[in-house]
């Protein structure tokens, strides 16, 4: 190496045609022939013919470019010496040319007909003999002889030429020009001036594809010796098994044993597991490979190894944070918002607290998904949304037992392993709507997954092995809990989402609907106003549900209008008021009761609660002469038709102090209706309705028109308490109605029901049916009046008495 750093190599500059070549580098001592087409290889050849014969050769970098440009060019080439000009049909020129002297472009001087440039000529130097030199002349014909062998492509003549090569440096170019390599790499070589480092670099490209060579090679007899002349068919397959082999597997299930190993140990997973496990690989290491057992012992170690045993994502405690996040995406749920944040601060207290179960109750629409999700976001954990609805199949929570076809684990298991980590955030989804047959019952495979003090030790039939659930946070959904097996539910703690006020959802509308929708449809804020007044006609007389999911989809609707509006008009704003809503979602689809003008005999006004929210309740009673048949009209359930029989036998009871003939079940038939007939009803909170409404039409006293009530009873006049209080007092709030009757025992409901509707409306309280009476009944004859009010009275007065 110290003779070629005293080398010094002179050069001289010489202008010279150019002529770009395609995938192909020339080597001063190499004679080759191709053709030329381009007009400007063309013009370049003729130049050079005219003048002494030589011409630049030069490799272009994108061989697809027919037209290269200077930047397009290599800078290193060979200059050559045309020998032979050889014109071929179709206008190109086939021509022979042989390498005299490498070179390097200095500059470029003209490019019009053809490329001129000066290239700096580098002489061909006889370097000196040394002991180094003559050590690698001889390796690397030796090298070369080897490579000759495994590649039977370069012709024998070429091989002998190249041996009897004394120079270095034209040995190195000559086998550079025969040998099938990169086009850089000539490159390489080409554009080194040194020799020595020269013949080092051709040597090292050599090593190289030999050593590929031989892959090739080991990898061929592989595939011949594991294929006969009877399966022909199989020579690829068996090919790319032996590919993957030499990339990956070189030791066969040996390696495979190895890598499961190093994974059990890298997840420190619990004893009995670890153990389990490499009993499956002591196993695995004596099946015949091509055994089914073997494919399912994989699969199952796959399964096990990608759950997370020990893996957790960094929890959120920062309570601001948290609640600044659940206020972002909703609006209200108050109790919500309030338990998850409780549980927060316990986690940052006590850190091996275990989570709790929660169970989102409401009607559909009211955002007991979208809640969740919130939830996980705002606790910082993965969030994994599992779908039990329909669900029959207890397989499907406990999954199948590794002997069957096709066994996988149960849902619990790919949601961890979806979540990919261990304190994960799981979401049931309407569990409310499993069901089960012949297969098992889900729901009871649910009662040790959503249970704190069992889930510690959770095994799947598929899994086989403990796994600890004690750190999921499981959050359930449900739109009613009638469905929900008693074991299941005291495992969860129920947190009810009631429906929406109107005026919550005009908040939700302005705040998070509109602006989401606008954003959807492209619309921008300026171009779309939808008034308050607007939103509230949409919510009463376009939707009827508890949520707000139809509410965005009428908003939806107008979105699209107006974005067509935009798009054909060129409106620059449109303002949605209820003047004009009917343009866009057409003609009132709802509407709702309100109390009537006069008070009248034998109708009472009674509250329902219903899927899609409250609701005022009409119930009509006529009195005719008859013999004592009592009708009930109006699609009544079961439990509506005992509560008019009870009604009838209390004042049967309670005749006489109602100034009622004692007989009238005999001489009278009673029609009891309940209108909107189609639509079936059902429930326990009608009974004093219908009570008052049987009082009324025997009496002929007027019921008041602006009471409405609701409550059961029982045969001595008691009033029980009902649920859904605050669904059914928004109904009569939006029918009109200022006094409420409700039980006394949903007192304590009260506080549920919005501030500004307490204000204005008046809520009597009842025990019995003598409040309920006095506060619903308008008495018009003076007489019968005060034998009604001092019989209620002194009734209640005994009542009273008896209390104190």
């Amino acid at each position: 190496m110290t003779q070629a750093k005293k080398q010094v190599v002179r050069t001289k500059k010489i202008i010279l045609p150019l002529l770009p070549l395609r995938g192909l580098v020339v080597f001063p001592y190499m004679i080759l022939h191709f053709d030329v087409g381009r007009k400007k290889s063309v013009e370049a050849l003729e130049y050079a013919m005219v003048n002494d014969q030589q011409i630049f050769l030069v490799a272009q970098k994108d061989v697809q470019k027919d037209e290269p440009d200077i930047d397009d060019l290599y800078q290193f080439g060979t200059i050559s010496k045309v020998k032979q000009l050889l014109k071929l049909p179709g206008g190109n020129i086939r021509v022979l040319v042989e390498g005299t002297h490498r070179a390097k472009i200095s500059r470029f001087i003209s490019d019009d007909e053809y490329v001129l440039a000066e290239v700096k000529q580098y002489p061909n130097v006889k370097s000196e003999v040394t002991d180094n030199l003559e050590a690698l002349v001889r390796t690397a014909k030796e090298m070369f002889d080897d490579y000759c062998q495994m590649l039977v492509k370069i012709p024998h003549d070429t091989v002998v030429a190249v041996m009897n090569v004394q120079e270095a440096g034209e040995l190195a170019d000559l086998i550079a020009s025969n040998i099938f390599i990169k086009i850089e790499d000539k490159l390489e070589i080409l554009q080194e001036i040194n020799i020595e480092q020269r013949i080092e670099k051709l040597m090292l490209i050599l090593q190289k594809e030999i050593q590929i060579l031989q892959l090739e090679r080991d990898i061929s007899g592989k595939v011949k010796e594991q294929i006969d002349k009877h399966q022909k068919e199989y020579y690829l397959r068996e090919q790319i098994k032996v590919i993957q082999s030499e990339l990956g597997d070189k030791e066969g299930i040996n390696a495979e044993i190895a890598q499961y190993k190093q994974k059990i140990q890298k997840l420190k997973m619990p004893k009995e597991a670890e153990e389990k496990l490499y009993n499956d690989l002591d196993r695995l290491a004596k099946i015949p490979s091509m055994s089914s057992d073997s494919g399912v012992i994989k699969t199952y170690l796959d399964t096990v190894l990608e759950l997370p045993w020990n893996t957790q994502t960094k929890e959120r405690f920062n309570l601001k944070k948290a609640e600044n996040i659940l206020n972002q995406d909703h609006y209200g749920l108050e109790k919500v918002k309030e338990r998850i944040l409780e549980f927060l601060a316990v986690k940052q207290l006590a850190h091996d607290i275990k989570g709790p179960i929660l169970c989102l109750v409401g009607p559909p629409g009211v955002g007991k998904t979208s809640v969740a999700r919130s939830i996980s976001r705002a606790m910082g954990k993965n969030y994994v949304r599992m779908s039990v609805g329909g669900v029959r199949d207890e397989a499907e929570i406990r999954g199948h037992r590794k002997t069957y076809i096709g066994a996988m684990p149960g849902r619990i298991m790919n949601a961890l392993k979806q979540a990919k980590s261990k304190n994960a955030f799981i979401l049931l989804d309407e569990i409310d709507k499993m069901s089960a047959d012949y297969k098992g019952d889900p729901a009871s495979a649910l009662l040790e997954v959503l249970d704190s003090e069992q889930n510690h030790s959770f095994r799947d039939h598929y899994i086989e092995l403990p796994f600890d659930l004690s750190d999921v946070f499981f959050v359930t959904t449900a739109n009613t809990l009638d469905t929900i097996p008693r074991p299941l539910l005291d495992r969860m703690e129920v947190i009810e989402i009631a429906s929406y006020t109107e005026q919550e959802k005009t908040e939700i509308a302005q705040k998070y609907l509109i602006p989401k929708q606008r954003t959807a449809h492209g619309i921008k804020a300026t171009a779309l106003k939808i008034t308050a007044d607007a939103i509230k006609d949409i919510i009463n007389y376009h939707t009827r549900e508890a949520g707000v999911r139809n509410l965005e989809r009428q908003i939806a609707n107008i979105c699209r209008k107006v974005a067509r509006k935009i798009i054909e008009d060129g409106e620059d704003k449109t303002v949605i008021t209820p003047l004009n809503l009917e343009l866009y979602l057409g003609r009132r689809r709802f509407s709702y009761e309100t109390i009537g003008r006069n008070d009248e005999i034998g109708i009472a006004t009674g509250l329902a609660w219903t899927s899609v929210g409250g609701d005022t309740l009409q119930i009509e009673v006529n009195v005719m002469e008859g013999t004592g048949k009592v009708e009930l009209t109006g699609h009544l359930g079961d439990v509506m038709k005992e509560s008019a029989m009870t009604a009838i036998s209390y004042i049967r009871s309670k005749s006489n102090e109602f100034g009622i003939d004692n007989q009238f079940y005999k001489k009278s038939d009673i029609h009891i209706h309940v209108p909107e007939g189609a639509t079936p009803k059902d429930g326990p909170s009608a009974g004093i309705t219908m009570a008052t409404a049987l009082i009324s039409a025997l009496t002929k006293n007027n019921v008041r028109k602006d009471v409405a009530m609701t409550g059961e009873i029982t045969l001595r006049g008691r009033v029980l308490p009902i649920g859904g209080l605050k669904e059914k007092v928004l109904a009569a709030y939006r029918a009109g109605i200022k006094t409420v009757i409700i039980p006394i025992q949903n007192e304590k409901d009260i506080e549920d029901i919005p501030k500004n509707i307490l204000n204005e409306m008046k809520f009597v309280k009842a025990e019995n049916m003598d409040t309920v009476l006095e506060t619903a009944m308008v008495i018009k004859n003076e007489e019968t009046q005060l034998s009604f009010i001092n019989n209620i009275g002194s009734s209640y007065s005994e009542r009273e008495s008896i209390k104190q």
